[in-house]
Protein backbone atom coordinates (compact mmCIF):
# COMPACT_ATOMS: atom_id res chain seq x y z
CA UNK A 1 0.00 0.00 0.00
CA UNK A 2 2.88 2.32 0.84
CA UNK A 3 6.55 1.41 0.80
CA UNK A 4 8.92 1.72 3.75
CA UNK A 5 11.09 4.11 1.74
CA UNK A 6 8.13 6.44 1.21
CA UNK A 7 7.27 6.35 4.90
CA UNK A 8 10.89 7.29 5.59
CA UNK A 9 10.61 10.29 3.27
CA UNK A 10 7.42 11.42 5.00
CA UNK A 11 8.67 10.98 8.56
CA UNK A 12 12.30 12.00 8.20
CA UNK A 13 15.52 10.86 9.81
CA UNK A 14 14.12 10.24 13.32
CA UNK A 15 11.97 7.34 12.15
CA UNK A 16 13.12 3.90 13.29
CA UNK A 17 13.36 1.18 10.67
CA UNK A 18 11.44 -1.38 12.73
CA UNK A 19 8.52 0.99 13.24
CA UNK A 20 8.38 1.93 9.56
CA UNK A 21 8.37 -1.75 8.63
CA UNK A 22 5.60 -2.47 11.14
CA UNK A 23 3.45 0.35 9.76
CA UNK A 24 3.98 -0.70 6.15
CA UNK A 25 3.16 -4.33 6.96
CA UNK A 26 0.11 -3.36 8.99
CA UNK A 27 -1.26 -1.20 6.21
CA UNK A 28 -0.65 -3.91 3.62
CA UNK A 29 -2.48 -6.49 5.73
CA UNK A 30 -5.32 -4.46 7.21
CA UNK A 31 -5.46 -0.95 5.77
CA UNK A 32 -8.17 -1.55 3.17
CA UNK A 33 -10.60 -2.87 5.80
CA UNK A 34 -10.48 0.56 7.46
CA UNK A 35 -10.70 2.68 4.32
CA UNK A 36 -6.98 3.44 4.36
CA UNK A 37 -6.59 2.31 0.76
CA UNK A 38 -8.06 5.72 -0.07
CA UNK A 39 -5.12 8.16 -0.41
CA UNK A 40 -6.95 11.04 1.29
CA UNK A 41 -7.67 8.81 4.30
CA UNK A 42 -4.16 7.38 4.43
CA UNK A 43 -2.51 10.81 4.41
CA UNK A 44 -4.61 11.87 7.41
CA UNK A 45 -3.92 8.61 9.26
CA UNK A 46 -0.17 8.82 8.69
CA UNK A 47 -0.09 12.44 9.87
CA UNK A 48 -1.77 11.53 13.14
CA UNK A 49 0.13 8.34 13.98
CA UNK A 50 3.33 9.96 12.76
CA UNK A 51 2.98 12.82 15.22
CA UNK A 52 1.75 10.67 18.10
CA UNK A 53 4.79 8.40 17.78
CA UNK A 54 7.32 11.25 17.51
CA UNK A 55 7.63 10.71 13.77
CA UNK A 56 7.76 6.93 14.11
CA UNK A 57 10.40 7.03 16.81
CA UNK A 58 8.49 6.00 19.96
CA UNK A 59 5.95 3.31 20.75
CA UNK A 60 5.69 4.15 24.44
CA UNK A 61 4.99 7.36 26.33
CA UNK A 62 8.11 9.04 27.67
CA UNK A 63 7.67 8.94 31.43
CA UNK A 64 9.12 11.58 33.76
CA UNK A 65 6.77 11.49 35.46
CA UNK A 66 5.46 14.96 34.71
CA UNK A 67 2.80 16.60 36.88
CA UNK A 68 0.14 15.52 34.40
CA UNK A 69 1.46 11.96 34.37
CA UNK A 70 1.32 11.79 38.16
CA UNK A 71 -2.39 12.59 37.96
CA UNK A 72 -2.97 9.62 35.64
CA UNK A 73 -2.74 7.26 38.57
CA UNK A 74 -6.12 8.29 39.99
CA UNK A 75 -7.90 9.32 36.79
CA UNK A 76 -11.09 7.30 36.97
CA UNK A 77 -12.19 8.88 33.66
CA UNK A 78 -9.49 6.67 32.10
CA UNK A 79 -10.73 3.65 34.06
CA UNK A 80 -7.82 3.81 36.51
CA UNK A 81 -8.58 3.22 40.16
CA UNK A 82 -9.13 6.16 42.51
CA UNK A 83 -6.19 5.20 44.72
CA UNK A 84 -2.50 5.73 43.99
CA UNK A 85 -1.69 2.13 43.10
CA UNK A 86 0.45 2.52 39.99
CA UNK A 87 -2.28 2.35 37.33
CA UNK A 88 -1.03 5.57 35.73
CA UNK A 89 2.37 4.11 34.92
CA UNK A 90 1.06 0.59 34.31
CA UNK A 91 -1.37 1.79 31.65
CA UNK A 92 0.71 4.65 30.26
CA UNK A 93 0.42 5.47 26.58
CA UNK A 94 1.63 2.78 24.19
CA UNK A 95 1.32 2.05 20.47
CA UNK A 96 1.18 4.36 17.48
CA UNK A 97 -1.73 6.36 18.93
CA UNK A 98 -0.60 6.02 22.55
CA UNK A 99 -3.50 4.04 24.03
CA UNK A 100 -3.70 5.28 27.63
CA UNK A 101 -5.57 4.17 30.76
CA UNK A 102 -7.10 0.96 32.04
CA UNK A 103 -10.45 1.50 30.28
CA UNK A 104 -8.90 2.03 26.84
CA UNK A 105 -6.52 -0.91 27.28
CA UNK A 106 -9.47 -3.10 28.31
CA UNK A 107 -11.60 -1.97 25.35
CA UNK A 108 -8.80 -2.68 22.87
CA UNK A 109 -8.19 -6.05 24.52
CA UNK A 110 -11.81 -7.08 23.91
CA UNK A 111 -11.69 -5.79 20.32
CA UNK A 112 -8.47 -7.66 19.57
CA UNK A 113 -9.59 -10.92 21.19
CA UNK A 114 -12.77 -10.93 19.11
CA UNK A 115 -10.63 -10.84 15.96
CA UNK A 116 -7.41 -12.68 16.76
CA UNK A 117 -7.24 -15.95 18.66
CA UNK A 118 -3.66 -15.23 19.75
CA UNK A 119 -4.39 -11.76 21.14
CA UNK A 120 -3.12 -11.45 24.72
CA UNK A 121 -5.05 -9.94 27.63
CA UNK A 122 -3.52 -6.47 27.53
CA UNK A 123 -4.75 -5.60 31.02
CA UNK A 124 -2.32 -8.27 32.21
CA UNK A 125 0.41 -7.61 29.61
CA UNK A 126 0.11 -3.92 28.65
CA UNK A 127 3.75 -3.77 27.48
CA UNK A 128 2.74 -5.78 24.40
CA UNK A 129 0.89 -2.71 23.12
CA UNK A 130 4.33 -1.29 22.35
CA UNK A 131 5.18 -4.22 20.05
CA UNK A 132 3.94 -5.06 16.57
CA UNK A 133 1.41 -6.03 15.39
CA UNK A 134 -0.48 -4.67 18.41
CA UNK A 135 1.11 -1.23 18.27
CA UNK A 136 -0.42 -0.84 14.81
CA UNK A 137 -3.68 -2.67 15.46
CA UNK A 138 -4.38 -0.55 18.52
CA UNK A 139 -4.17 2.53 16.28
CA UNK A 140 -6.72 0.94 13.93
CA UNK A 141 -8.97 0.19 16.91
CA UNK A 142 -8.77 3.82 18.04
CA UNK A 143 -9.40 5.09 14.51
CA UNK A 144 -12.47 2.87 14.14
CA UNK A 145 -13.89 3.27 17.66
CA UNK A 146 -13.83 7.09 17.43
CA UNK A 147 -15.14 7.11 13.84
CA UNK A 148 -12.11 9.10 12.74
CA UNK A 149 -12.53 8.02 9.13
CA UNK A 150 -15.52 10.36 8.96
CA UNK A 151 -13.26 13.32 9.75
CA UNK A 152 -10.45 12.17 7.48
CA UNK A 153 -12.89 11.79 4.58
CA UNK A 154 -13.58 15.53 4.62
CA UNK A 155 -10.01 16.59 5.38
CA UNK A 156 -10.78 17.84 8.90
CA UNK A 157 -7.30 17.86 10.43
CA UNK A 158 -8.42 20.04 13.35
CA UNK A 159 -11.26 17.66 14.21
CA UNK A 160 -8.90 14.69 14.01
CA UNK A 161 -6.38 16.37 16.28
CA UNK A 162 -9.04 17.16 18.88
CA UNK A 163 -10.43 13.62 18.74
CA UNK A 164 -7.01 12.06 19.30
CA UNK A 165 -5.30 14.58 21.55
CA UNK A 166 -8.26 16.13 23.38
CA UNK A 167 -6.92 19.54 22.33
CA UNK A 168 -4.78 21.14 19.66
CA UNK A 169 -1.34 19.98 20.79
CA UNK A 170 0.98 19.31 17.89
CA UNK A 171 -1.39 20.65 15.22
CA UNK A 172 1.39 22.35 13.28
CA UNK A 173 3.46 19.16 13.11
CA UNK A 174 0.40 17.09 12.17
CA UNK A 175 -0.25 19.50 9.31
CA UNK A 176 3.36 19.30 8.15
CA UNK A 177 3.20 15.53 8.16
CA UNK A 178 -0.10 15.61 6.28
CA UNK A 179 1.38 17.82 3.58
CA UNK A 180 4.41 15.58 3.26
CA UNK A 181 2.28 12.43 3.11
CA UNK A 182 -0.08 14.00 0.57
CA UNK A 183 2.72 15.11 -1.74
CA UNK A 184 4.41 11.69 -1.58
CA UNK A 185 1.12 9.93 -2.37
CA UNK A 186 0.64 12.34 -5.27
CA UNK A 187 4.02 11.31 -6.65
CA UNK A 188 5.84 14.55 -5.83
CA UNK A 189 9.44 14.73 -4.70
CA UNK A 190 9.88 16.48 -1.36
CA UNK A 191 12.52 18.85 -2.60
CA UNK A 192 12.60 22.62 -2.10
CA UNK A 193 9.53 24.26 -3.60
CA UNK A 194 7.37 21.11 -3.62
CA UNK A 195 4.33 22.92 -2.20
CA UNK A 196 4.84 25.79 -4.63
CA UNK A 197 4.92 23.40 -7.60
CA UNK A 198 1.72 21.73 -6.42
CA UNK A 199 0.01 25.09 -5.99
CA UNK A 200 0.98 26.21 -9.49
CA UNK A 201 -0.28 22.95 -11.00
CA UNK A 202 -3.65 23.34 -9.24
CA UNK A 203 -4.16 27.00 -10.09
CA UNK A 204 -3.41 28.36 -6.62
CA UNK A 205 -1.19 31.30 -5.73
CA UNK A 206 2.29 29.70 -5.62
CA UNK A 207 3.48 31.10 -2.30
CA UNK A 208 4.95 27.78 -1.04
CA UNK A 209 2.83 28.03 2.14
CA UNK A 210 0.45 25.19 2.97
CA UNK A 211 -2.45 27.32 4.15
CA UNK A 212 -6.14 26.44 4.32
CA UNK A 213 -6.73 26.63 0.54
CA UNK A 214 -3.70 24.48 -0.22
CA UNK A 215 -4.73 21.90 2.37
CA UNK A 216 -8.21 21.69 0.83
CA UNK A 217 -6.69 21.30 -2.62
CA UNK A 218 -4.33 18.58 -1.43
CA UNK A 219 -7.32 16.70 -0.02
CA UNK A 220 -9.20 17.12 -3.30
CA UNK A 221 -6.21 15.93 -5.35
CA UNK A 222 -5.82 12.84 -3.17
CA UNK A 223 -9.53 12.07 -3.51
CA UNK A 224 -9.10 12.04 -7.30
CA UNK A 225 -6.56 9.21 -7.11
CA UNK A 226 -7.54 5.55 -7.42
CA UNK A 227 -7.52 3.32 -4.35
CA UNK A 228 -4.17 1.97 -3.25
CA UNK A 229 -3.49 -1.75 -3.11
CA UNK A 230 -1.33 -4.03 -1.01
CA UNK A 231 1.76 -5.66 -2.57
CA UNK A 232 0.61 -8.07 -5.24
CA UNK A 233 -2.75 -6.33 -5.45
CA UNK A 234 -4.17 -8.33 -2.53
CA UNK A 235 -5.62 -7.14 0.76
CA UNK A 236 -5.95 -9.23 3.91
CA UNK A 237 -8.50 -7.49 6.11
CA UNK A 238 -8.87 -7.80 9.86
CA UNK A 239 -11.11 -10.81 10.60
CA UNK A 240 -14.68 -9.95 11.51
CA UNK A 241 -15.58 -9.98 15.17
CA UNK A 242 -16.25 -13.36 16.62
CA UNK A 243 -14.68 -15.46 13.89
CA UNK A 244 -11.29 -16.16 15.40
CA UNK A 245 -11.63 -16.06 19.17
CA UNK A 246 -12.75 -18.98 21.32
CA UNK A 247 -15.99 -17.92 23.08
CA UNK A 248 -14.77 -18.84 26.55
CA UNK A 249 -11.67 -16.73 26.17
CA UNK A 250 -13.77 -13.69 25.32
CA UNK A 251 -16.16 -14.39 28.21
CA UNK A 252 -13.26 -14.57 30.66
CA UNK A 253 -11.72 -11.38 29.28
CA UNK A 254 -15.05 -9.54 29.55
CA UNK A 255 -15.37 -10.68 33.16
CA UNK A 256 -11.90 -9.32 33.96
CA UNK A 257 -12.72 -5.99 32.32
CA UNK A 258 -16.02 -5.64 34.20
CA UNK A 259 -14.35 -6.58 37.48
CA UNK A 260 -11.65 -3.95 36.95
CA UNK A 261 -14.19 -1.24 36.17
CA UNK A 262 -16.34 -2.26 39.15
CA UNK A 263 -13.32 -1.89 41.41
CA UNK A 264 -12.70 1.59 40.02
CA UNK A 265 -16.31 2.60 40.74
CA UNK A 266 -16.15 1.23 44.30
CA UNK A 267 -12.86 2.94 45.12
CA UNK A 268 -14.06 6.27 43.68
CA UNK A 269 -17.19 6.30 45.83
CA UNK A 270 -19.50 5.17 43.04
CA UNK A 271 -18.46 7.83 40.49
CA UNK A 272 -16.60 7.55 37.24
CA UNK A 273 -16.47 10.98 35.61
Amino acid sequence: MIAVKDLRVIAGARARAGILEGVAEGLARHGAAFGLDRPEMLAAFLAQIGHESGRFHYLEEIWGPTAAQRRYDTRTDLGNTAEADGDGYRYRGRGLIQVTGRANVAAFSVWAKERFADAPVFLVEPDLLAAFPWAFLSALWYWESRDLGRLAAVGDLIGLTRAINGGMNGLADRRRLYVRAALVLLGQELTKGAVKRFQAARGLTPDDIAGAKTLRELHAALAELPALSAPGGKTRPVPQAGRAAPPWGLILLTFLVLAALAAAVFLSGGKIS
